[in-house]
């Protein structure tokens, strides 16, 4: 009996547990309480940080493979494969009105500037001895997008995905902190006080056109990009074509939530002790955080150089929005819009760069995959 008492002891979590599994303990649960008490990106951030907490106790084997797969490891299959992320795309774009975008295009040179952040990181992630797969994976986190992180990261890079996914979705929850110094530091209260015209209305013709003709335009051009960019513009013609109505609610509702738990309970239980807590996940955090600081710093300097070109219709705020952080980065408008004058409503015309922004990191991603995959 006591030699059973023994062995017992000898399996429990207790006995061996290491210091590093303790700080990942504690690094989920502060996670957690991000997600939960300041609901910083909490539909997402808790997920994974739930992950992270059940992969680091030991021998729980949930990412054991083998013969005897753990439960976490089989839901990582549809990370490993690349089958969450476009699928997540699908309720993205179902959830989403392009029509601040259609009314005014010109809004998508505010969404491509933002994606400078990628390509600048890149080259900063050359020069901190990352190789240029691994670089490329990190400079997507400029995107602000967290599937397009991890689609690009299994792709490139899949040793890294723990610490670029939780990287790409702490900065996602950070966006109401970190952007507006950055629009106050690059704009002039006078900037910032801009009020802009209300957009047209948007005929159906247009809405089902749109998606249509970025995914004709993408597949020819840029085939990489469809995984993502063609997942995206089905969930919007389910939504626009007024027909799909209940396929359109299941791709937005059921399904997106079904596919977020998966991915993030999975994504999180790769950010093992061995594997997260080494300087390069500190690069990468670092590295993470000069991505969305650039990114949308060159969203603000192009709605500047908008705002003078068109006489001070734009105002410059709204370029921030050009990281694809759905809707957060336009609410973030909106709001310091809001503050220079309480009569400023920037909300929708924020939403045209955001829609852009995030169809612009799927292509930057197609690019890159392109290029290196």
């Amino acid at each position: 009996m006591l030699d059973h008492l023994l062995d017992f002891f000898n399996q429990t979590a207790l006995l061996n547990i290491s210091s590093k599994e303790i700080i990942m303990l504690i690094i989920s649960l502060l996670l957690m309480y991000m997600a939960i008490y300041k609901k910083y990106e909490p539909l997402l951030l808790l997920p994974i940080a739930f992950g992270m907490f059940l992969t680091n106790f030991p021998l729980s084997n949930l990412m054991a493979d083998g013969e005897s797969p753990g439960l976490l490891y089989i839901l990582y299959q549809g990370v490993r494969l690349n089958i969450y992320p476009p699928l997540i795309f699908i309720g993205v774009g179902a959830m989403t009105d392009f029509g601040p975008l259609i009314a005014n295009p010109k809004t998508m040179f505010l969404g491509a500037a933002a994606q400078f952040g990628i390509f600048f990181t890149l080259i900063g992630s050359i020069f901190l001895g990352f190789d240029i797969k691994e670089a490329a994976a990190i400079g997507i986190i400029g995107g602000a997008d967290g599937p397009t992180a991890i689609f690009l990261t299994n792709a490139l890079a899949p040793h890294l995905i723990g610490s670029i996914a939780i990287a790409a979705y702490s900065y996602m929850a950070l966006v109401p902190i970190i952007q507006p110094p950055v629009i106050k530091l690059l704009t002039s209260k006078e900037e910032r006080k801009i009020k802009m015209q209300e957009l047209r209305e948007v005929s159906k013709q247009e809405r089902i056109v749109f998606p249509l003709t970025v995914a004709l335009i993408c597949g020819f051009i840029i085939p990489q990009s469809l995984p993502l960019v063609g997942c995206l513009m089905f969930g919007n013609l389910l939504k626009e074509s007024g027909v799909t109505q209940r396929l359109a609610n299941t791709a937005e509702n059921q399904l997106n939530n079904i596919v977020v738990i998966f991915l993030g309970l999975s994504v999180g239980a790769t950010a093992t002790a061995k594997g997260f807590l080494n300087i390069d996940t500190l690069k990468i955090i670092l590295l993470g955080l000069v991505a969305f600081t650039v990114g949308t710093a060159f969203g603000v300097i192009m709605g500047k150089i908008m705002c003078k070109l068109t006489k001070g219709q734009i105002n410059p705020i709204i370029g921030s929005a050009g990281v694809s952080a759905v809707p957060m980065a336009a609410r973030v408008s909106q709001q310091v819009g809001q503050k220079a004058n309480p009569e400023n409503y920037l909300l929708m015309h924020a939403m045209g760069p955001n829609v852009a922004g995030v169809i612009g990191s799927a292509v930057a991603a197609g690019i890159l995959l392109s290029l290196l995959g």
